[in-house]
């Protein structure tokens, strides 16, 4: 015999369906993003456990950081990229604090990422910011912060100025870019710090990487990098 409480949570399905984030099946628990299904559909890297896995890869001679992970393979017209599209473009912010989670439990269980002490999100400019209403990489942070009992530091490192979209621009353009376009209010609150720099997504690794060297030039800062998603050709 269906119990009071059932009924009434199958009414409110009814009336107030939830949707997959993914593929859009109604048949899920309300505090469920993803079904079954999608949820093991994710295409996991497994990074976090390797050294001189892919992502730490892109930044070898380039910048010197202690460790670095991507949790999702990026292919376009996949899961990942309609989900970074939810996250970003339309308002969806649980979706990054659920993979956010996903990340820092990845990061925790690895054992490579050691006594981090702070969490940065890669900064937007601050218009682009307000016309979106958020920064997604912020959204992320808070996602990993609670996995790893580690603070987040929203504004502490800042882009100084408008950069252009890096989506069609070559690896030397992307440099260019951003270069010089980040500055940190108080170096003194990161000085000594094991810091993870965090992002939604890495192609070449310009921008991380200029957000990443102002940070290493803070005496003592130990520099560890992790996003979502690495994306593949």
């Amino acid at each position: 015999m269906l119990s009071f409480a059932s009924l009434v949570e199958d009414a409110l399905h009814l009336f107030y369906p939830h949707f997959c984030k993914s593929c859009g099946y109604d048949n899920l628990k309300k505090e469920q993003l993803l079904c079954f299904h999608c949820l093991n559909s994710l295409p996991r890297t497994d990074f976090a456990k390797h050294p001189n896995n892919l992502t730490e890869r892109i930044f070898a001679g380039r910048l010197d950081i202690a460790a670095a992970h991507s949790e999702f393979y990026f292919s376009k017209g996949k899961i990942i990229q309609h989900l970074l599209h939810q996250l970003k473009y339309k308002g969806k912010k649980e979706i990054g604090v659920f993979l956010g989670g996903l990340l820092g439990e990845s990061i925790l269980k690895s054992g490579r990422f050691l006594n981090i002490d702070v969490i940065i999100p890669l900064p937007m400019f601050i218009d682009k910011e307000k016309k979106r209403g958020y920064n997604q990489s912020v959204i992320i942070a808070n996602g990993i912060s609670p996995i790893l009992k580690v603070p987040v530091l929203e504004n502490i490192v800042f882009r100084n100025r408008f950069t252009e979209t890096q989506t069609r621009k070559q690896r030397p353009e992307r440099w260019l870019n951003v270069e010089g376009s980040f500055d940190i209010k108080n170096e003194k609150l990161l000085e000594g710090k094991n810091i993870l720099l965090v992002d939604d997504i890495i192609t070449t690794g310009s921008t991380l990487e200029s957000c990443g060297r102002k940070i290493l030039k803070i005496p003592s800062t130990n520099l560890n990098i992790a996003t979502l998603a690495v994306a593949t050709k």
